[in-house]
């Protein structure tokens, strides 16, 4: 009897370490996306979205001509990100007086963003991530799958600047052009 319980044990410890290793293997990578953070100071990760303009964006572009802001919003058409879009949308004229290109952006399709940015009159575009996998890259994909509300800053070479976590949704263009000024960012010169 005791040679079968030890078997038993035996083999059911074999088993144990099974199940731990597939574990191993299989979820920690993708905790390790999930807790994996950007940080001012680190490369900006490369992009290539559609626009609700209609034109495609990539980070690459930009690069050595100016600063990149990207808004990420959670969803078209609900309240906070409503009154977000239309702050910024309100603030073009001033923020328009310095050589950055901003966008918002979120999980959404590019259809649905189109009619967002239509409906508001934006003069920026914003940005469709259907796929999550730039929302992934910059680690503000929310466990329920949505994009949360960070801005991130990124300077003419591609580096993150300033990662803003607390966006005040009624006073987003002004935090925006806030952080312009404070980043250092450029007016455009009248030639």
């Amino acid at each position: 009897m005791a040679r079968v319980m030890g078997s038993i044990v035996k083999h059911s410890l074999a088993f144990f370490h099974i199940i731990v290793l597939f574990f191993l293997a299989n979820a920690v990578p993708a905790l390790a996306e999930q807790v994996s953070e950007l940080r001012v100071g680190e490369p900006a990760p490369e992009f290539t979205l559609p626009g609700s303009d209609g034109k495609t964006y990539s980070l690459s572009q930009f690069k050595g001509e100016s600063p990149v802001v990207i808004a990420f919003f959670p969803k078209a058409f609900t309240s906070g990100c409503t009154l977000e879009c239309k702050t910024i949308a309100e603030s073009k004229d001033i923020l328009g007086q310095y050589n950055v290109t901003y966008f918002m952006a979120s999980v959404d399709e590019p259809e649905l963003n189109k009619k967002f940015a239509e409906k508001h009159e934006v003069s920026f575009p914003i940005l469709s991530d259907p796929s999550k996998a730039m929302a992934k890259k910059y680690g503000v994909l929310s466990e329920r799958g949505f994009a949360v509300r960070w801005t991130f800053y990124i300077d003419e070479q591609g580096i993150i600047k300033k990662i803003d976590k607390q966006i005040q949704v009624r006073d987003a263009g002004k935090q925006l052009l806030n952080n312009f000024k404070a980043l250092g960012f450029q007016k455009v010169t009248s030639q």
